[in-house]
């Protein structure tokens, strides 16, 4: 694909649950990506996701062996994240990955090191960073709005999933929780704004040792024991000496937090939810008013989720679409396996730090990837 700027990037999809339809649907977006197959576990759901977009259902040896497959978008449940995709490096495959990379910080290196060994690319989500809200943040803070960055506030809070999700006791096991589930989309987000993390100090509780579901569904009104922190509080220190109060909690029931807000020298950011490519982006230069600048009329902003009465934006694949460029004209990949092993080794960091009440330093060499630029955005689409 190198060598022919025309050629499309060949994926196929391991992993056809839920999150497979907004990848499978957004990929008709882009120019540089075209799906080829699908597998899964359950041949019925892969069977299912071939009929509805067109492509071939195989299983998952069949598709690692598959010519016609030059990536793999491993979209399956994070416990087996690196065995997925280590299998599709080991088949000369590149991957994009649903985060979390790997479930620990020693499997994300072992990822990254086989990637650059064989000569392959390696993402991984999210890739939300990249959406409308994210390059305003970013175009921002690279013109100097805010002047040097000094602290910042990142908020992660609500009462879990036992109200709404039928068998939610998986989200309270280790690897679980609200950071190792949410916690990708907030780190991501800040180390693209504020470059790398140097150093982590946490507190970390349950706010319950067990858990009522109240969800319709097989599993209602019976309780599960909680496994992992479901209350954080850490400090993160970035390299260029910034410091952030990041919170992370499935024990609140209310609160008027922003998501994240960053403050510097000359100012204030005020950035929306960054699980979302959208949102309005607030700007307050010395003390002044709030500017806001509203994404949805936005490259990538604009509301297209849920389909049928859409109320934010989702165009996950984009990190896809970006990978395929990069390798098309020989430049790295924005929401790459270094990025994300970055904020792996601080998600692993903060509830290592809530353990032992001790600050963690963090390993990762890591540069913050060049700014999506509006033309090169543009450039993406089909």
């Amino acid at each position: 694909m190198a060598g022919n700027s025309k050629a499309k990037l060949g994926i196929g999809v391991i992993g056809c649950g839920n999150i497979s339809m907004t990848y499978l649907r957004n990929a008709a977006l882009f120019a540089g990506v075209e799906l080829r197959a699908c597998a899964d576990i359950s041949a019925d759901a892969a069977a299912l996701r071939a009929r509805e977009y067109g492509i071939r259902a195989l299983s998952v040896d069949q598709l690692l062996a598959d010519p016609e497959v030059d990536l793999v978008l491993n979209l399956t449940v994070p416990a087996v994240h690196f065995d997925v995709t280590m299998s599709a490096l080991s088949a000369d495959k590149h991957v994009f990955t649903e985060k979390p990379l790997a479930t620990s910080a020693a499997d994300g290196r072992i990822l990254v090191a086989e990637a650059k060994r064989r000569g392959l690319r390696l993402g991984s989500a999210p890739d939300t960073f990249l959406g409308a809200a994210g390059r305003r943040a970013r175009r921002l803070m690279d013109e100097g709005a805010i002047g040097r960055p000094v602290s910042g506030t990142a908020f992660i809070m609500g009462r879990g999933m036992e109200h709404w999700h039928p068998n939610p006791q998986f989200y309270y096991q280790p690897g679980g929780g609200p950071v190792f589930d949410m916690g990708p989309y907030y780190l991501t987000m800040m180390v693209n704004l504020l470059g790398p993390v140097v150093r982590v100090m946490a507190m970390a509780t349950k706010g319950q040792e067990e858990r009522l579901i109240t969800a319709d569904g097989p599993f209602k009104n019976t309780r599960f024991k909680v496994g992992t922190p479901t209350n954080i509080l850490s400090l993160l220190e970035f390299q260029s000496g910034a410091t952030v109060n990041f919170s992370a909690s499935w024990d609140v029931f209310r609160h008027s937090n922003h998501p994240i807000e960053l403050h510097g020298t000359e100012g204030s950011l005020r950035l929306p939810d960054p699980d979302t490519f959208g949102g309005t982006v607030s700007l307050s230069e010395h003390g002044a008013d709030w500017r806001d600048f509203e994404s949805d009329g936005e490259l990538y902003g604009a509301k297209n989720w849920p389909f049928d009465s859409p109320d934010r934006a989702n165009y996950r694949m984009l990190g896809v679409a970006d990978l395929a460029r990069g390798l098309q004209e020989g430049q790295p990949s924005r929401a790459s396996g270094e990025l994300a092993l970055h904020v792996l080794e601080i998600m692993e960091a903060i509830l290592l730090s809530g353990e032992s009440r001790q600050s963690v330093r963090i390993d990762t060499q890591f540069t913050p990837p060049p700014r999506l630029d509006e033309d090169e955005a543009r450039s993406f689409l089909a």
